[in-house]
């Protein structure tokens, strides 16, 4: 993605934006160090995020190249969007995982409408008609709720499908950058309306998406949440907290040495993770949006 696309959507998210933590937070203690292990078993799923950005034929026939072959036994149900004005999006099963396996396309350096997607930083409530029972102090980013709320019915409906097909439980929300964003808000979005399930979000480059109200909501969810940054990445500090914005806990920093950090807890300010390493977006490298993520570049 180039810097120029992500260099629009900084400035549109409001200009110099300050990362630092909100009043009376400190760093937590207890950052880990991810083992080999654990950071080979994300692969899968960045590979899945990566192929987000192919085209709608190209992941229903699960021939989008590298990022396809790297899960060659993925069995595709559905995809649509049309990676301008609707974003990419698919849903499949992994009989490797045993999942099923939702992707959102990330911001496309081929598409200007997404841009301005990320840029419209303003909070409102969910729409009640899909996230039925969630409390008005809830606020989540316009744009991101917009893009959702676009593929949210035909997404439940292909998930539900693929549930019944291949008769697992357990489902994975993947995307990169407004990707994860949309990710994000499926994983609050379906165990509304499918309760009895086993769910994982797994996001990269995730900006943030909702209020205080938001994050505690997602933490206190029984699902498992990860959102990985890539080193000097300044997208996960957009928009700025002094908006209001908030990440759930869950954050695995990328550092510049290589290490995976686990950084516990929301936003936490250490500088071993996002909020600590890149205090304002001044600080931030564009370059480090896309990858690599244990040397996958996010891309199609």
């Amino acid at each position: 993605m180039p810097a120029l696309i992500l260099g629009a959507a900084l400035l549109a998210s409001l200009f110099l934006v300050q990362a630092k933590p909100a009043p009376g937070l400190q760093a937590r203690q207890s950052i880990t160090a991810l083992t080999s292990a654990q950071i080979s078993a994300f692969t899968p799923y960045t590979w899945y995020a990566s192929a987000g950005y192919c085209s709608a034929s190209e992941t229903l026939n699960w021939s989008c190249g590298t990022n396809c072959e790297a899960n060659s036994n993925f069995e595709p149900v559905a995809s649509g969007g049309n990676g301008d004005s609707t974003q990419y999006w698919f849903v499949g099963y992994d009989p490797n995982l045993d999942t099923v396996v939702v992707s959102h396309q990330g911001t496309d350096p081929e598409d200007i409408l997404p841009l301005i997607t990320d840029g419209d930083a303003v909070l409102t409530n969910l729409d009640s008609s899909l996230f039925p029972g969630v409390s008005s102090d809830i606020e989540v980013h316009q744009g991101f709720a917009d893009a959702q709320s676009s593929t949210a019915s035909d997404v439940l409906s292909a998930v539900q499908k693929t549930m019944s097909q291949y008769s697992t439980s357990n489902i994975a929300v993947v995307g990169h950058s407004l990707g994860a964003a949309i990710a994000l808000l499926d994983a609050v979005y379906l165990p509304l309306h499918i309760p009895d399930a086993t769910y994982r979000f797994v996001g990269y480059g995730l900006p943030r998406v909702g209020n205080q109200a938001f994050a505690n909501y997602v933490d206190a969810l029984s699902t498992s949440v990860t959102h990985i940054n890539n080193k000097e990445d300044p997208i996960p500090i957009l928009p700025g907290m002094f908006l209001g914005f908030v990440h759930p806990s869950g954050e695995v920093h990328i550092e510049d040495s290589g290490e995976w950090a686990s950084c516990p807890g929301q936003d936490n300010p250490s500088t071993q993770c996002i909020v600590g390493d890149v205090p304002s977006i001044v600080d931030g490298d564009e370059s480090d949006h896309d990858g690599p993520y244990n040397g996958i570049t996010m891309g199609c």
